[in-house]
């Protein structure tokens, strides 16, 4: 085996523990949890539950349905546990290679990141949700009852909890930008207009084909890139940042 082979190979069998750790820790909060399943998936019930009729309540299409989406939901659950940990351990294994001030940028960066995930999955059961789901149930048609499927209900607010959750690290990703050298707060200012267009393009995107929800995500992300913004400053490239200062 050549001498280039043997640290691609070395690299590989490290990332190939991390993502079995990942994927344990993962597995371990799931098995935690799976016993209050029931509990977890009607505590995310609740936003629809308060918006339907008093004689209003959920169905299950599908025979299995009622088994198989609270497990579901307590998998993804267990995910958004881990999220910290699976950021540490990425960090632990990019950070050999990384200067001394790279190392001084993550730190903040992963507990940043850590922070508005789960501020975004708040953002989108606290706020959203009740806006959306009064919505949509004010506006049924004379003589049809609204009586939404769990699995339909699932996937529909894991789709938002996955969107605010990633629409929400906005700053991180501005600031990672403008430090990479890519692009500057300068520069990004003077494009806002297309970045607001764009942030109604992916709001659309990521949400479900209604202008409230698409709202919604839209302004919290224009705000969020505004604070990116700030944040970037004390964080652009500096030309004279040298190699030297690896650790």
């Amino acid at each position: 085996m050549s001498s280039h082979q043997q640290p691609l190979i070395s690299h590989l069998l490290e990332l190939r523990n991390v993502l079995l750790k990942c994927i344990a820790s993962v597995m371990l909060l799931f098995v935690a949890l799976v016993y209050w399943a029931n509990d977890i998936y009607h505590y995310m019930a609740i936003p629809l539950m308060q918006s339907l009729p008093e004689s209003g309540t959920m169905i299950a299409t599908d025979v299995a349905a009622p088994f198989f989406a609270p497990f579901k939901l307590t998998l993804v659950l267990g995910f958004f546990l881990a999220v910290p940990y699976v950021l540490y351990q990425i960090w632990s294994f990019v950070a050999p290679g990384l200067y001394k001030h790279e190392k001084r940028l993550v730190v903040p960066l992963l507990v940043s990141s850590t922070l508005l995930f789960y501020m975004g999955i708040a953002f989108a059961y606290y706020v959203v949700f009740p806006v959306v789901f009064g919505f949509f149930t004010s506006v049924a048609p004379e003589g049809v009852q609204v009586a939404t499927d769990i699995s339909s209900y699932l996937d529909f607010i894991l789709k938002l909890f996955f969107a605010f959750g990633l629409a929400f690290e906005i700053p991180v990703a501005v600031v990672l930008l403008c430090w990479a050298g890519v692009t500057s707060p300068e520069d990004l200012r003077a494009k806002r207009p297309y970045i607001v267009v764009a942030a109604f393009v992916i709001g659309m995107l990521l949400t479900p084909p209604d202008v409230i929800s698409q709202t919604m995500l839209a302004v919290p992300m224009l705000l969020l890139f505004e604070g990116g913004l700030l944040a970037a400053r004390f964080y652009s490239k500096k030309d004279d940042q040298e190699p030297e200062d690896e650790a």
